[in-house]
């Protein structure tokens, strides 16, 4: 299956109790969080990394950092249940927030092309899950970029 991987925003205290009690459907309530973006388990950390390597190559620009680099400790217990959780940098949030929505179509594009030649053909039906999620990412970082917290929860 691969690894589950969620990013959620909000207060990093009710972020954490949500995990802890396996609440995964609660952290789509807007009154409780800012945002929560699932990406099931057909990719790993790595793809946000291709991603964020996508946006530099659209943009022209330095920013965002690798997604790797922009996974910071929390300043507590980093296991959650069967989840690693870590806090995401809000500079990678507001890079990605602030990407005009006429580039995610070319980014979408260009990270298809990066995760093709990391690991290989993708199969044709992944492909526009894929370009569907490239701008749910920016979706939300939008939402989550004033947030106090955006935490990155993920497992094997």
């Amino acid at each position: 299956m691969g690894f589950l991987m969620d990013l959620v925003a909000g207060e990093s205290r009710e972020i954490l109790l949500a995990i802890t009690m396996d609440d995964w459907t609660g952290l789509d309530d807007r009154d409780r969080f800012d945002a929560h973006l699932g990406m099931g388990g057909a990719m790993d950390p790595t793809w946000l990394d291709l991603y964020s390597e996508a946006v530099r190559h659209v943009t022209g620009g330095p920013e965002p950092i690798d997604f790797i680099d922009a996974r910071r400790d929390l300043d507590g217990p980093a296991e959650v249940g069967e989840r690693t959780v870590e806090r995401v940098d809000p500079s990678w949030v507001s890079a990605i927030a602030a990407i005009d929505d006429r580039a995610i179509d070319a980014i979408a594009g260009r990270w298809i092309q990066l995760a093709e030649e990391e690991f290989g053909a993708l199969p044709r039906e992944e492909k526009p899950w894929l370009w569907q999620l490239a701008g749910q990412i920016v979706e939300f970082a939008r939402r989550a970029d004033l947030s106090p917290a955006v935490l990155f929860a993920w497992s094997l």
